[in-house]
């Protein structure tokens, strides 16, 4: 099939790339000319597994294109996708100034049938505003007699960041909202490769499908502001929250996944979407209590896992150097959106504290924009480096390489055996008898 995807972000790139490896012929448009130059030439502005290899591939095979040419892509397509970004405005809701001026573009470019896909995240009632918008433009060029039909379906995006090839190449579900039987006929045809050996494909209407993706972050981030909550209790109380985890995630309706205590949720969609949803709820007469509860949970887990560093080395901080293990939100990709790791950096040297960090692969992220601000702080090029002469140890992103440490040699390079585990990565009984001082979420030292 020939698509479009209007948007070469993270969405729009790994939505293009996985569709292209189908053999569809794919074009991904974006108006930052230095970006669709380095695709171009297979250059892939962030990480993903298995993303630059797939579009370097797709390239070589001309199933893939990239274009500043929005008008090319949408005159040589018969599936538009919207995959633009819906950034939060000051009030919390979606931004949905890129989605329509994409539907306006189509509008203006449109010459043929085609189906408009919304992948973007985006409130309910938006696939009526795309029409309208797309509708409102043909009438300019063509009156009240248009040649040709098109249709706007929604399709939103469940990608895990850190696994969203392999997770579109075999994913959980896949749900499209349509009110036409032709255009979802063309969308179960489109994604039936991705759906032969189990049927995962979900058909719904558009507003359903529009708050399914909205719904789906709420509740995931709902399960990991419960269990932070629930092991605040558990130390309090003298309770392991790790043991606890483990009693309630084999109830079966409960399950393992999302409940790991922690520092809080990040990333570009749960902070984003939940907040999105609360404004929704708001603006519809709803007072949604449990979305905010999530929310202030979220926040407040930051600084309770803070907390016990200040509690351990005081407010004052002058001359204090932490070694910091992890600064992306989540492992397997370099977003630092939301992340945990940005709130206590700040909150450390606003102090006085230094800090040298390490990072897989965020730290040109950190530099660059996330935390240029801040000057108290070293980039490392590999994690034991961090750790000379530091006061402590603060885990807070949980990459592989961080699992099973050397930790003679950490304990020799800290100042003092000191850890802070944001993410419970360890056994607190084997760092004991190691000699180190270990605190982690949810359970007493």
């Amino acid at each position: 099939m020939r698509l479009a995807m209007i948007g070469s972000g993270y969405v729009g790139l790994v939505t293009g790339a996985c569709f292209a490896e189908m053999g569809n012929n794919v074009i991904c448009v974006d108006i930052d000319d230095k970006k669709i130059e380095q695709l171009s030439q297979g250059i892939v502005p962030i990480f993903e597994p298995g993303l630059d290899k797939m579009i370097k591939r797709n390239l070589k095979k001309g199933n893939l294109h990239f274009t500043t040419d929005v008008k090319f892509a949408i005159e040589n397509s018969d599936i538009i996708f919207i995959a633009v970004g819906t950034p939060q405005s000051e009030d919390g809701s979606a931004d949905l100034n890129h989605v329509l001026k994409a539907a306006e573009d189509i509008g203006r470019y449109l010459d043929h049938e085609a189906i408009i896909v919304d992948k973007s995240t985006v409130p309910v009632g938006t696939a009526d505003r795309v029409k309208e918008t797309i509708n409102a433009q043909l009438k300019k060029r063509f009156g009240d007699r248009v040649p040709f039909e098109f249709d706007v379906v929604s399709n939103p995006e469940f990608l895990k960041e850190g696994d969203a090839v392999a997770d579109f190449m075999k994913p959980d579900r896949v749900v499209v909202g349509a009110s036409n039987e032709k255009s979802m006929k063309i969308m179960k045809e489109l994604y039936r490769p991705f759906t032969m050996n189990h049927e995962r494909f979900i058909a719904m209407d558009v507003r359903s499908a529009e708050l399914t993706k909205y719904a789906a972050n709420a509740m995931l981030a709902t399960k990991i502001s419960f269990i932070n909550e629930i092991s605040r209790i558990a130390e309090a109380v003298g309770a392991d929250i790790n043991k606890v985890r483990v009693g309630i995630g084999s109830d079966k309706r409960i399950g393992y996944y999302f409940i790991y205590p922690g520092v809080g949720y990040g990333g570009s969609c749960f902070p984003k979407d939940v907040r999105a949803l609360e404004k929704m709820a708001e603006d519809n007469g709803i007072e949604p209590e449990i979305i905010k509860a999530v929310q202030h949970v979220n926040q407040a887990q930051r600084y309770y896992f803070l907390n016990k560093i200040l509690s351990k080395f005081g407010e004052d901080l002058e001359g204090r150097v932490f070694a910091i293990w992890g600064l992306a939100f989540k492992p397997q990709t370099d977003d630092m959106r939301e992340a945990p790791s940005i709130t206590i950096i700040k909150e450390l040297t606003k102090r006085g504290a230094f800090i040298k960090a390490y990072d897989p692969e965020a730290m040109e992220n950190a530099k660059s924009f996330w935390l240029k601000d801040v000057k108290a702080i070293e980039y490392l090029p590999n994690k034991y480096d961090a750790l000379n002469d530091a006061d402590a140890m603060i885990l807070l992103t949980e990459w592989k390489e961080f699992r099973s440490p050397d930790f003679y040699e950490i304990k020799k390079r800290l100042k003092n055996p000191v850890i802070f585990d944001g993410r419970n990565q360890y056994n607190k009984e084997f760092l004991k008898e190691f000699g180190f001082e270990y605190y982690q979420v949810g359970c007493r030292t």
